[in-house]
């Protein structure tokens, strides 16, 4: 679960800066074809670029202390589990992927209705489903939907609507919306599905024109239907969204065929972002004294940094801890002297599963030190090792431990 997390976080990291360059330098040029296949060829690069794994120095220290203690219960240490916020992180997130899913099955519902309730004809080869009412007309995959006075009376309109089926904008729709279900908390996802309508409206308007519409007719066409808002995330329409900017674009000089290299500035920064992400691993360890020892201690990784964490009897650490609980005793001399405390163990989880280089890191007392190490070197369980690049390896655990007495 932390993992995906963590996978999310990456890659909608790497789509805000994407989105956010695309913002900032290539929003205002005419390159309406180019960048549209850049910005949907773009976000699924993001989408997998966190899957890339850059090789770094693994860490040849014990992993810090986890959030678990042991605490008393009838005389005996007990495991206390911290508040799991990656569990209400993920709910809350999977409460908005549900909640995007839901609306988007609304809306395709709705859209099949109004298929079934309208009349369907085919036009220039085109699949035309006629509305009943004053609506607004869209495109929805390669159907078109408009009503019949803009058919017979505004052919510049199905003209348009034409331009968004050839141009299958569709597509880039529905890749679109399925990356706004999943990275839904990133606000530049929704700001960048606005700017890919946009480019669907400028590559449609200027497919309308290069066919011999009348630019000022048709612009003019565009303010008197300048009314409604587009209803469906799935659709393309003849809508007023934006009406100024695409006006503006029609009016527009060509930009400089050199803009599209702006888009080479790209790679550098991502390459930053990726190793930000992948970076190295400090080593905190002395300079071995022989070769010998130095391949030893470099097959160790650390508990918090190794990629597939150990896990103990089928659960995570706190099973451990569950374990250690429920083999303490308390010393007697330890409740008399009225010891109580903190204190951290630390060994290497094997390979084979086995633990090895128990050893004690804050002493607590004599006897309760002596205690913790007594369960811990004699657990017969084994854990199920950690793994790195898809190998067992050596994992340093620090274990923490706390004494109470009531």
């Amino acid at each position: 679960m932390t993992a995906f997390l963590l996978y999310i976080a990456r890659s909608g990291l790497y789509l805000g800066v994407f989105y956010a360059f695309y913002l900032l330098v290539m929003r205002r040029t005419t390159f309406f074809r180019f960048n549209r296949i850049v910005l949907l060829a773009g976000s699924v690069a993001c989408v997998f670029l966190p899957l890339l794994r850059v090789r770094t120095a693994p860490s040849l220290v014990a992993a810090g202390p986890l959030t678990m203690t042991a605490v008393e219960e009838s005389g005996v240490a007990a495991a206390h589990a911290p508040f799991p916020w990656y569990l209400l992180i993920f709910c809350l997130y999977g409460a908005g992927v549900v909640s995007l899913l839901i609306t988007t099955a609304v809306s395709a519902i709705k859209i099949g209705r109004m298929v079934k309730g309208g009349q369907k004809v085919q036009k220039d080869g085109y699949r035309v489903v006629i509305l009943r009412d004053a609506q607004p007309s869209f495109t929805f995959g390669k159907t078109i939907f408009i009503g019949s006075k803009d058919l017979n009376e505004n052919p510049a309109i199905f003209s348009h609507e034409t331009m968004h089926v050839k141009s299958r904008h569709y597509i880039d729709l529905f890749l679109f919306r399925a990356i706004q279900i999943v990275w839904w908390w990133n606000p530049l996802v929704w700001i960048a599905r606005t700017e890919l309508g946009l480019l669907h409206e400028y590559e449609a308007d200027e497919g309308v024109i290069q066919k011999g519409i009348d630019a000022t007719q048709y612009q003019l066409l565009l303010v008197r239907k300048a009314v409604g808002e587009q209803r469906f995330s799935l659709a393309s329409g003849f809508q007023h969204a934006q009406l100024k900017n695409r006006i503006a674009m029609m009016l527009k000089s060509s930009s400089s065929g050199w803009m599209r290299l702006a888009y080479l500035a790209l790679i550098p920064l991502l390459a930053v972002f990726v190793y930000a992400c992948n970076s190295p691993r400090k080593s905190k360890t002395p300079a071995p004294v022989d070769e010998e020892v130095a391949l030893e201690e470099s097959a160790s990784v650390a508990f918090d940094e190794v990629e597939v964490k150990p896990t103990f009897n089928g659960g995570d650490a706190n099973e451990f801890a569950k374990w250690v609980n429920s083999h303490i005793v308390y010393p007697e001399a330890a409740a008399k002297a009225g010891t109580q405390g903190r204190m951290l163990l630390q060994f290497t989880i094997m390979p084979d599963g086995s633990m090895d280089e128990v050893q004690v890191l804050r002493s607590l007392s004599p006897e309760l030190d002596a205690e913790a190490l007594r369960v811990v070197n004699s657990c017969d369980l084994k854990w199920t090792p950690g793994m790195q690049d898809g190998k067992a390896v050596k994992v340093n655990f620090v274990f923490p431990l706390v004494f109470l007495l009531k």
